[in-house]
């Protein structure tokens, strides 16, 4: 990719992460104190529930040929696994279950870790210049679960006392 491309997708990572921080400073970290968590955990885990979208890294016509294997596998499976630590979160938010806060600790841990893993595999192994259709996922997906991951941090460390 040509260096100029690479740097204004970098430029359009940061910037949609810092809109999506912006957004949730103004509308949603005041509340925090004021609001049950289940009542912010439970839409940041549906949005998360959505990251068995990742496995289209795997798929022809929404890559071009040539995506690496070492970013694409570990993206769309990390992403995959994810989804589903999310999405069995989600019920165990929703009864208020004493095993709710270890498993959103896992899949915000685990997350966490893996959107790191794929940006830097990404960055490694020239990932975007065959990303092609699938590029809407690093452009507005990934700033949005990294703010989204930072809230559930604050959450669990701050604001979940014994009812969720």
């Amino acid at each position: 990719m040509e260096p100029l491309l690479n740097r204004i997708l970098t430029l359009n990572l940061i910037a949609t992460t810092v809109v999506f921080y912006v957004a949730a400073r103004i509308y949603l970290l005041p509340q925090l104190g004021r609001l049950r968590p289940r009542t912010v955990l439970i839409p940041i885990l549906l949005l998360h529930s959505l990251r068995h979208l990742g496995l289209m890294f795997l798929t022809r016509g929404a890559t071009y040929p040539g995506l690496p294997p070492q970013f694409a596998y570990p993206a769309a499976l990390g992403d995959l696994l994810t989804a589903v630590l999310a999405f069995v979160a989600i019920f165990f938010v929703s009864r208020n279950s004493t095993g709710a806060r270890p498993l959103v600790w896992v899949f915000n841990v685990f997350g966490s870790i893996d959107l790191l893993d794929a940006i830097t595999l990404a960055t490694i192994y020239n990932a975007p210049d065959f990303m092609g259709p699938a590029c809407w996922m690093p452009a507005s997906w990934v700033p949005a679960r990294l703010v989204t991951h930072y809230i559930t941090f604050l959450i669990l460390i701050r604001y979940w006392r014994d009812q969720v």
